[in-house]
């Protein structure tokens, strides 16, 4: 591989400025005024969550490599999203990184009215292209397989199973390559899926909670919560309620629940928005660039540098990670094939 993989915490140290709507920026320090700028916008205050934390450092890492500046506009809600991407257009920077399915609808609005302005969409991808807006999307499915190799391995009841937001392709990669994962690893293995759907999906970490409860009393005693990081919150309590064990998706989750977290399907962002901004800025620009084990877009814990300081159940059973580490190897080989439910 041409770097290696190694997930840390990153601590923001700087003054925040308000800029509008319940919103932040924060400066970067030292940087030269003469090379490229970039301006990153988050859904959500960046804080300890280490899907946003990653966004930073891939941010800081461009600015540092092409020894530029750049700014991150953290929103708060709808209103706080939408005035941070008008605001980091008014930049005008090099490059304005977004980062969730969330902007989808502004930076379409916004690459429209700015056609000079260069989009680097991370996690998603606007409807309609535009030859501005360059999306990185991420191949969840390859390392979600990986994840459920390891459930083959490690259960004790040939019974597994996943908690997901909703019954829908976008979240199927997840679960299903997960069930065949498990399925490589053990053929006796049985898979069940429950959907937390319902009025408020994304936030509902008691219908996740009973959902991984109905899981564990049916014999299952490893399950792939496929809930958002609110979802999985209750996921978590029910395995440590019932004494059996889960994964998680995005980043380390691990911390939330020690002991009751296996691993979990981690997302690259800074991976990928190093990558991005060094494309746009050669000039290849629009389009999707599609991001899995290969170009180290997605991994697991188990599989990073630092997975003896994780957290994850993992980290106890090298023999598994070893085996994962080879089906790996296959995957980014071509040898093995994961299939992508929304294909």
């Amino acid at each position: 591989m041409s770097r290696p993989l190694r997930l840390a915490t990153l601590a923001v140290v700087t003054s925040l400025t308000a800029v509008g709507c319940n919103a932040a920026s924060t400066d970067s320090a030292g940087s030269s005024e003469d090379g490229p700028s970039f301006v990153l916008v988050t859904p959500n205050p960046v804080g300890v969550n280490d899907f946003l934390t990653l966004s930073v450092r891939g941010v800081e890492e461009a600015a540092d490599q092409h020894r530029g500046s750049h700014r991150t506009f953290e929103s708060t809600d709808p209103a706080s999203l939408q005035h941070n991407v008008a605001a980091a257009v008014r930049d005008q920077p090099d490059v304005v990184v977004a980062v969730g399915f969330n902007f989808a609808d502004v930076l379409a609005q916004e690459a429209e009215r700015n056609p000079d302005q260069q989009f680097l969409f991370v996690d998603s991808c606007t409807e309609d292209p535009f030859p501005n807006v360059t999306c990185a999307t991420f191949r969840e499915h390859e390392a979600a397989y990986l994840a459920g190799a390891q459930a083959g391995l490690l259960t004790q009841t040939d019974r597994v199973g996943a908690v997901v937001v909703l019954d829908s392709p976008q979240f199927h990669r997840f679960s299903l390559p997960f069930a065949d994962g498990a399925a490589r690893t053990n053929p006796d293995v049985e898979f069940t899926q429950l959907f937390i759907g319902g009025q408020n999906p994304f936030n509902d970490p008691a219908r996740a909670k009973e959902l991984a409860a109905t899981l564990a009393g049916s014999g299952v005693d490893h399950v792939m919560g496929a809930a958002s990081a609110a979802g999985n919150l209750g996921v978590f309590e029910a395995a440590a309620d019932h004494g059996i064990h889960a994964f998680g998706v995005d980043s380390n989750q691990c911390p939330a629940s020690p002991g009751q977290v296996v691993d979990n399907v981690v997302k690259r962002t800074d991976v990928v928005i190093a990558d991005g901004i060094e494309a746009i800025l050669a000039g290849d620009t629009g389009g999707n660039r599609s991001y899995g084990l290969a170009e180290e877009g997605v991994s697991l814990n188990g599989l990073l540098d630092d997975v003896d300081e994780s957290g994850c159940v993992i980290a106890e059973h090298p023999e598994v990670v070893e085996q994962v580490r080879q089906l790996h190897d296959e995957i980014v080989a071509g040898d093995t094939v994961v299939t992508d439910p929304a294909a």
